[in-house]
């Protein structure tokens, strides 16, 4: 039996923080790259986890017994249970993670049972403006696109919104990883495309990665169109789940993107988010509630004040940029 060699403890691999890539230490087991973080609790975690097939990580058991054999340079190994399966599989400790998805039957029970009122009217407000939905090659015409689209407002949902100004390059380098399983969605007015939506199959489960509009356009409702097509062509490839990241952020309940997601039909689901100790220091950080950072410590009220705050700020870095452009 040959054995699989322990990788160096010096491995390093990139990851995409906040829209920016850096280098953070790893590991390598059975194929699979673990990238770490944090400096007192180093955490584990399979590097894109949340776009691989469920078939690439079947045995989560297998990965924990050979970080525990290598001394790996970490403390906890987080893993997350996929869909459809919501019941822990696993004797390790968890925490309930909500995520966003639509359990796929007909696309009439969607329409009809599921999306609200609000996303029927905007989907047909949609077609009446003249917007036409249909899929993209990933090319340098559509990487030019996503560039003027990135660039169409610094700010959004709220935020400084992570990747205005990039370039071609820095795009095209954001867009293509798991192109073998990826399909993207246009929307086009007038010939030119206002929005695009890129999904990634896995199995069973479609998850969209990247659902953008242009503001300017935002009365033509692009992206409840190209989210009504996404789940027409789900249904049409057999996926059961249509999933689009998280359901609720940060106890953020009324966030924007969270309405959205419930007026197209999204539902929360939790699944078992897995912390497995790796060493003593591991234990502990899990057994004080500190493993998943200190910022979960932080009384809610405290966080709404501080929400609130930062949306002050933001608005008048939005007014400040807009005033720049109107004296241009």
């Amino acid at each position: 039996m040959i054995k699989t060699p322990a990788r160096s403890q010096n491995e390093t691999t990139e990851i995409s923080v906040r829209g920016k890539f850096r280098q953070v230490p790893s590991v390598t087991i059975d194929a699979l790259t673990i990238a770490i973080s944090g400096r007192l609790i180093r955490t584990g975690a399979i590097k894109g986890e949340a776009w691989l097939d469920p078939s690439q990580v079947e045995r989560p058991e297998r990965i924990i017994e050979k970080l525990s054999q290598m001394k790996a340079p970490l403390d906890i190994f987080s893993f997350r249970q996929r869909l459809p399966e919501t019941q822990p599989k696993y004797d390790f400790p968890f925490e309930w993670e909500d995520i966003a998805a639509i359990p796929l039957t007909t696309y009439p029970d969607w329409w009809e049972n599921r999306a609200s009122q609000v996303t029927r009217k905007n989907v047909r407000r949609s077609v009446k403006r003249g917007v036409d939905v249909r899929r993209v090659d990933f090319d340098d015409r559509l990487i030019e696109s996503i560039v003027r689209i990135n660039n169409d407002a610094p700010f959004r949902t709220g935020r400084k919104f992570w990747h205005f100004g990039k370039d071609f390059a820095a795009v095209k380098k954001d867009y293509s990883a798991y192109l073998d399983r990826s399909e993207f969605l246009g929307a086009f007015h007038a010939g030119e495309l206002i929005g695009f939506l890129r999904l990634v199959y896995q199995g069973d489960v479609a998850s969209v990665m990247q659902l953008l509009s242009m503001k300017t356009y935002y009365d033509k409702r692009p992206s409840n169109a190209l989210l009504a097509r996404a789940v027409e062509l789900c249904i049409e490839k057999g996926k059961k789940f249509l999933v689009y990241g998280q359901y609720i952020y940060d106890d953020y309940t009324d966030n924007p993107l969270t309405e959205f997601k419930r007026r197209n039909g999204f539902e929360k689901i939790i699944v078992p988010l897995y912390y497995v100790p790796i060493t003593l220091r591991g234990n502990v950080a899990i057994r004080l509630n500190i493993h998943a950072g200190i910022r979960r410590l932080i009384p809610k009220r405290l966080k709404n004040l501080a929400r609130a705050f930062r949306a002050k700020v933001m608005a008048r870095r939005r007014k400040s940029v807009s005033d720049e452009d109107s004296d241009g």
